[in-house]
């Protein structure tokens, strides 16, 4: 299964649709895809930013949730797309709260070996968009995941993973990366399945 967890705000906006753009090309390869909103997850929360009540983290805190059955699709997930806009040159606070509420999965290495990739959305074409990637990245490699970007064997190396400014949906060269970026994470989580059992 490939997640895409939206972390902008708006449901339906740049991010969203991109994000959108990978899980439908990854269904077209075959892959189980689902899509979902950090906002919404992170509001159904006894408290939506972690304040590391415990140490190490027992997930009191969203204990019953929507957050922890998504926590749940999480660990069995073969990938997972972080999505992201722009804030201030990093991760929107959405996805940082998410993250930091993943100190317990870190723990059980519940995402050690899952493939991870970073889209990224910004206001313009140079507006932070590879600082934010950079970002998600570390975050990535914080939980002993394996990082791909946007390049596929047919067509080039890539990048850092897909960049676009917005309105994304007019960003031809972002709406073709997204594409690629799919068959990179089909391709990787395949052939993968081994070092997550």
């Amino acid at each position: 299964m490939l997640l895409g967890l939206n972390g902008s705000p708006n449901k339906n906006g740049n991010t969203k649709f991109l994000l959108n753009k990978v899980m439908e090309k990854a269904q077209e390869l075959g892959a189980d895809t689902k899509v979902l909103e950090i906002g919404e997850l992170m509001a159904s929360t006894k408290q939506p930013f972690c304040v590391a009540c415990s140490t190490p983290c027992t997930g009191v805190c969203f204990k019953g949730t929507e957050f922890e059955e998504a926590v749940e699709l999480m660990k069995k997930a073969d990938g997972i797309v972080f999505g992201s806009p722009v804030y201030f040159g990093t991760v929107s606070a959405q996805l940082k709260a998410l993250f930091d509420k993943t100190r317990k999965m870190r723990t059980e290495k519940a995402f050690y070996n899952k493939v991870g990739a970073g889209i990224t959305v910004g206001a313009s074409k140079y507006g932070g968009q590879e600082t934010t990637m950079k970002a998600l990245h570390d975050i990535m490699f914080v939980h002993g995941m394996i990082i791909v970007a946007d390049g596929y064997s047919e067509d080039d190396c890539g990048h850092h993973g897909v960049c676009a400014h917005r309105p994304a949906d007019k960003d031809e060269f972002a709406i073709k990366r997204a594409e690629i970026l799919a068959k990179r994470l089909v391709e990787v989580c395949g052939e993968t399945t081994a070092l997550r059992k």
